[in-house]
């Protein structure tokens, strides 16, 4: 029987969506955290979507870890965290969250496609507003300053896995993110992914 990291129940199930812009890395995010859940023994289902990656649309990734899980799709208000990339994609999915999850979000706007061409408004600061009125566990990352900091905006996926992280809500130790960053990441770019970790571990819950 599986045992969560910290935690005594057995048979513990952690649901998390990821969800962004095309661009931003989502799908490395979700592949980290599948290494750290295959590395702990812990069944992993994921469902991804990544036909509008290359096009600035909507990309996310529902996982499912734990014993029992038959569907990839995590169903509305049901997921324990939501890890949002960008605040209007996190908005769009916290239908999904339940009301003790938490989220972890990136204040940095992306302009969506549709407020791009004209077809809907978009305020990220609303966003933001709505996020701190209606989450009860909100963590807060300043994906420019992350950027400013580290030299690169690149690495935001792996400064929000710290963040959640050192939130608790991810439910894997440091050391087991870690070594999901030695597999999965090519040599060159493994300082810096290291450091943008340790960074988003900084980060204080809002």
């Amino acid at each position: 029987m599986i045992f969560w990291p910290g935690r005594e129940e057995k048979g513990m199930n952690k649901n998390i969506i990821l969800c962004g812009v095309g661009g931003q890395g989502t799908i490395l995010a979700s592949r980290l955290i599948a290494a750290a859940a295959m590395n702990s023994g812990i069944p992993i289902l994921t469902a991804e979507t990544i036909g509008m990656a290359q096009r600035g649309g909507s990309v996310f990734s529902h996982l499912r870890l734990g014993e029992g899980v038959h569907s990839p799709l995590t169903a509305r208000g049901e997921a324990d965290l939501i890890i949002g990339f960008e605040p209007g994609e996190t908005v769009r999915q916290l239908p999904f969250l339940k009301p003790d999850g938490a989220v972890v979000v990136n204040t940095s706007p992306v302009m969506p496609v549709s407020a791009m061409i004209g077809k809907a408004p978009y305020d990220a600061g609303e966003m933001l507003s709505y996020l701190k009125e209606h989450v009860r566990h909100l963590t807060c990352v300043d994906g420019e300053m992350a950027a400013k900091e580290l030299g690169s905006s690149r690495v935001l996926n792996v400064v929000l896995l710290g963040a959640a992280q050192q939130s608790g809500a991810l439910g894997f130790t440091s050391e087991e993110m870690e070594q999901a960053l030695k597999e999965k990441v090519p040599a060159r770019f493994l300082a810096l992914n290291q450091a943008a970790f340790a960074f988003g571990k900084k980060t204080k819950n809002s």
